[in-house]
């Protein structure tokens, strides 16, 4: 099988969440779900490297504790809030081909604040990945708990409201289907980088449904209901 690069990227300085990516989460840091995640992936396929992109060196020790060490730091320019992950996964995805000499043909990024995902998850999305060939990503996403076509509203320029997709559904269950991107992971081929894409959809983009609760941590709200569901044993599956 070709080359395969595992990023786990985690940008220092939180705002929402004071050190959100190595907080102790359930007794772990944060950052040790997704790493244990690279790690038990990789056991299933050859070629595979994991690579750690962060600008702090705090999180870079933390990361080297839970068994994943590295050299790369992540620039300045690249760790700010204005930055795409795109770029952020390009930089470390060209600085690992060159100092590996080698080239990866599949990108798999585990997201650090969405780690309710599991390694049969990821086994599952990427088989279907590389057997589309004319696909050039593939991301998680959930069952949403709002429709855009039924109870979804934005505020029009007359300051009055309207549905953010017009339609003439009359109950959630009649909607056309749509999904939640949950971050917690996104899957490329190299062709999605050469392209100099800039948005994980594309019209070459796949889905792939979790049929578990998956949600990223954005609110300490959502830590505290993530530390919930892991210390009390409420998740029907394990990560």
């Amino acid at each position: 099988m070709e080359n395969v690069l595992i990023t786990i990227c985690a940008r220092g300085g939180s705002k929402g969440i004071p050190g959100k990516n190595i907080k102790k989460l359930n007794g772990r840091p944060v950052i040790d779900y997704s790493i244990k995640h690279a790690v038990e992936f990789s056991k299933f396929y050859s070629n595979v490297d994991i690579a750690l992109s962060t600008d702090s060196p705090e999180i870079a020790n933390v990361a080297k504790s839970c068994g994943l060490k590295s050299f790369y730091k992540r620039p300045s320019y690249l760790a700010n809030d204005t930055v795409g992950k795109i770029e952020v996964l390009d930089h470390i995805l060209k600085h690992e081909e060159r100092n590996k000499n080698k080239s990866y043909e599949f990108l798999i990024d585990l997201d650090v604040s969405s780690p309710l995902r599991t390694t049969e998850d990821l086994k599952k999305a990427f088989d279907v990945f590389i057997n589309n060939q004319e696909a050039l990503n593939i991301f998680s996403v959930s069952k949403p708990h709002k429709n855009p076509y039924f109870n979804v509203v934005e505020i029009k320029k007359d300051g009055f409201c309207k549905l953010v997709k017009p339609s003439e559904s009359k109950s959630r269950q009649t909607a056309p289907l749509v999904y939640d991107m949950n971050a917690s992971f996104y899957i490329y081929r190299k062709a999605f980088f050469d392209q100099k894409l800039t948005s994980a959809i594309t019209p070459k983009s796949l889905i792939f449904l979790m049929d578990h609760i998956c949600f990223d941590i954005d609110e300490p709200i959502d830590f505290e209901m993530m530390e919930f569901l892991l210390s009390q044993n409420k998740l029907d599956f394990e990560i």
